[in-house]
Parts: C-alpha cells; sequence; structure tokens
C-alpha cells in the first residue's frame, strides 16, 4: 500500500531479471498520460505497453498484450476504472494495478475500496506543479517493485529462491489480542483474513496498514465492512474492547500503554527505524511487553522489512507470529523478511491464517 519506506537500494535503470517490465497507463488527462510516458520512457528498464483514455478503451486494448503494471486512474467518463477495474484485473492476468488517487476524501474512499477489490497499491496523485523529481523516483520505484515478478494468485509456499525457517508450530497459550500489520496489497488480504473470521473471536484486533493519512477513516469503514464487527480509527486513551477493530492512524504508531483497568491505546509519531509511519514495528514491540505469549502478531504482504524488529520482539515474548506466504503476497518484502529472519511461526496462505487466529483465540 501507499507507504513511506525508509531509502532502498532501487536504482532506475537496472533491468529485472526476464526483460523489461511492462507499463499500461490509463487516465483521461492527456497531459499524465504524456508525463508518466515520458517518465517510463526514461527508464530502460522499462517499457511503455500502451495508453488509454478511458477504462472502455484499456480493455479493448489490454484483451491483446501482456503487462506487468497498470497506471489506473478511477475517476474517468465512462464507466470508470472503479467500475472496471474487475474486469481489468481478469483481463491482464499476471499484471498487477496502481491506482493514481485524489487527495479528496471521496477520492480516498473509491481508492480504498479499488485497493480492497484487489488493486496492489496506491499513488497519489500530485497537484499541478508537483510531477517533480521526487516524485519521478517514487513513481519508478513503486513500479520495479511491483513489476519484479508475476502476481501468482494461487495458494503455495514460499520460493526455494528465498530459504526460510519456521520459529514454532504454535503458542502454547490462548490469544488475547491480535495485531496484523501490512502495506503494498494489504488492503485485499487483510480483508481476506477478516472476512474469514468468525463475528465473535472475544479479542480485540488492532490493524497498522501502510496508507496515507487522508484515508484512514474511509478505511476503517472498509474494515468494518470486511469482518462485520466495529472498526475505528485509533486515539491516545482508547480503552480495548474484544471483537473491535483498531486501525493506526497515517500519522502516528498504533501502540499500547499499560493503564488503570488494562491497556490503553497511545498513538506515537516518534520516527521509526524503517522510515514508516505507521510502523508495524513499534506496535508489536508494545504488544511484546504487555502481553508476551499471549499476543500473536500477523504480517502480511508489503514492500521493505516492517515488523521484522517487532516479531523478534514478540518471539522472545514467547508469542505466536503468522505470515502470509509468498505465492498469495503481492509483494513478499514484509512478510519474506519476518520468515527470513526466523520470527514465524508459519507461512500461510489468509484464510488459513484466519483459521489459525480463530484456534489460537480459541486456545485453552
Amino acid at each position: 500500500m501507499a507507504s513511506n519506506p525508509a531509502p532502498s537500494a532501487f536504482q532506475p535503470g537496472i533491468r529485472p531479471a526476464g526483460g523489461r517490465i511492462r507499463v499500461f497507463i490509463v487516465d483521461d488527462s492527456s497531459l499524465v498520460r504524456s508525463i508518466f510516458s515520458r517518465v517510463i520512457e526514461s527508464d530502460p528498464a522499462l517499457e511503455l505497453a500502451g495508453t488509454a483514455y478511458s477504462a472502455e478503451d484499456a480493455l479493448l486494448q489490454l484483451g491483446s498484450m501482456h503487462v506487468h503494471v497498470i497506471l489506473l486512474d478511477l475517476e474517468m467518463p465512462g464507466i470508470g476504472g472503479m467500475a472496471a477495474l474487475p474486469e481489468i484485473i481478469r483481463k491482464s492476468g499476471s499484471a498487477k494495478v496502481m491506482v493514481v488517487s485524489t487527495l479528496t476524501s471521496e477520492g480516498a474512499e473509491h481508492t480504498v475500496q479499488a485497493l480492497a477489490q484487489g488493486a496492489a497499491d496506491t499513488l497519489l496523485k500530485p497537484q499541478p506543479g508537483g510531477f517533480d523529481e521526487s516524485y519521478r523516483q517514487t513513481l519508478l520505484e513503486r513500479i520495479h517493485e511491483l513489476g519484479k515478478r508475476p502476481l501468482r494468485r494461487s495458494e503455495g509456499v514460499a520460493s526455494a529462491a528465498a530459504p526460510v525457517s519456521v520459529r514454532r508450530i504454535a503458542s502454547p497459550v490462548r490469544a488475547q489480542i491480535v495485531a496484523i500489520g501490512a502495506s503494498t496489497g494489504g488492503v485485499h488480504a487483510t480483508g481476506q483474513v477478516l472476512a474469514a473470521l468468525p463475528i465473535a473471536i472475544g479479542i480485540p484486533i488492532l490493524v497498522t496498514q501502510h496508507l496515507p493519512a487522508s484515508f484512514s477513516e474511509a478505511y476503517a469503514g472498509q474494515l468494518s465492512d470486511f469482518s462485520g464487527r466495529p472498526a475505528v480509527v485509533a486515539q491516545s486513551g482508547m480503552t480495548l474492547e474484544a471483537d473491535r477493530i483498531y486501525l493506526a492512524p497515517g500519522d502516528g504508531h498504533l501502540c499500547l500503554v499499560p493503564g488503570p483497568k488494562g491497556p490503553v491505546v497511545k498513538i506515537d509519531s516518534t520516527p521509526s527505524d524503517t522510515g514508516c509511519m505507521p510502523s508495524v514495528d513499534p506496535m508489536f514491540a508494545s504488544l511484546a511487553k504487555i502481553y508476551g505469549a499471549h499476543a500473536m502478531g500477523v504480517v502480511l504482504t508489503g514492500m521493505g522489512r516492517d515488523g521484522t524488529a517487532g516479531a523478534l520482539a514478540l518471539a522472545e515474548a514467547g508469542a505466536e507470529i503468522l505470515v502470509q506466504n509468498e505465492t498469495s503476497s503481492v509483494v513478499w518484502g514484509m512478510p519474506g523478511s519476518v520468515a527470513r529472519a526466523g520470527h514465524a511461526s508459519a507461512i500461510l496462505h489468509p484464510l488459513d491464517i484466519a483459521a489459525r487466529i480463530t484456534v489460537g483465540a480459541d486456545r485453552d
């Protein structure tokens, strides 16, 4: 998802294995199409597969071409990007869709809905004059990350090229809280997990998703729709209730601290080591201190390594850590980092993660 990753080793112009990344642009603005086209053509590792001025035009073209990444505007004349998204995903096969969204509240709501329907990532569309070098670098980095390999939607295990070790099979004690961390592709994956849980599991659920602050309220609404349970944007001082979802705001880390009658929420804006805001690491670390082995951590699809340090704290406290498997992840960065570090209790498909959470919450 849109996140604030720490500086990476990304280098424009370095070709990925298997040839150039083919990019397709769908936007009704000829200016935006022109700017994005020039950015893509400036990088020899990328190839402009084509452009479309509407969703209808895109659907006509995608039936006869192979692309890796699609940049999609949602608000266009005709059926629009939102209504066409499921068919665009179907017709493009293994391509990953990055929604290029506006800063408006309506744009945020539509973007979160698109991410829930399977779009892989989102990037804010800048205001006039905002297409600067920083934006260009961000756009290229996102395209490179999404285009590294095709999205394999089937269930499976991690590839042999990425050796991992499972720390242990299961925590021997009942989970009293579950915390989910995710980034790119995480809105859809978190929706899969929450939708597969029983309505009542008897414990609170924390969620840290890398999204801009302007998307927080819209995403909380989506979480409630996914899960059939209340979801709120977390605020400092909140007490925890069972079967309620607490979402990290886009401008602070969701942490827990001891309170007079039990743990309470503390929103911390201290910069994280990974550069992410919000970050999964402080959330996990705070759970390790308060709940110890009675916590459960979940790391879903996302680029980078956020969650790895926090997972270590949970593991050392005896808690269970579940990570999404590579084949169902849009980007196996965050879950892969936790798995390679040896902190994972299990590497699973999101539906199997839901089953494991249910068992953990019911464990005597």
